[in-house]
């Protein structure tokens, strides 16, 4: 689980990148999960875009995404979601230290 300052500092990061994957009018699907599971285990950060003719609620696909991939939710602003999981073997980001 995230803090609030790790996910400030995830934003942040977050905030140059283009999104590289998008869900569309068929929702989110198993291919669709894997193919996000290997690009998070490569990236660690990366953006999704629902498209204008998806037929769910952006909520719904944002958790659904995160849920199916193990993956942190950062950001759902738009339509566009940020998600974060931390790569078993290719750790490039370095998260604050909590305050506790």
């Amino acid at each position: 689980m995230l803090t609030g300052k790790q996910k400030r500092y995830l934003r942040a990061e977050a905030h140059h990148l283009t999104p590289i994957f998008q869900v569309g009018k068929g929702g989110v699907n198993e291919a669709m999960l894997t193919q996000i599971e290997e690009a998070l285990e490569a990236r660690e950060l990366i953006k999704v875009r629902i498209l204008d003719n998806c037929e769910f609620e952006k909520n719904e696909v944002a958790e659904a995404l995160a849920e199916g991939t193990y993956a942190e939710l950062v950001q759902l602003i738009g339509l566009t979601v940020v998600l974060y999981k931390e790569s078993r073997k290719n750790k490039k980001i370095i998260l604050p230290k909590s305050s506790k």
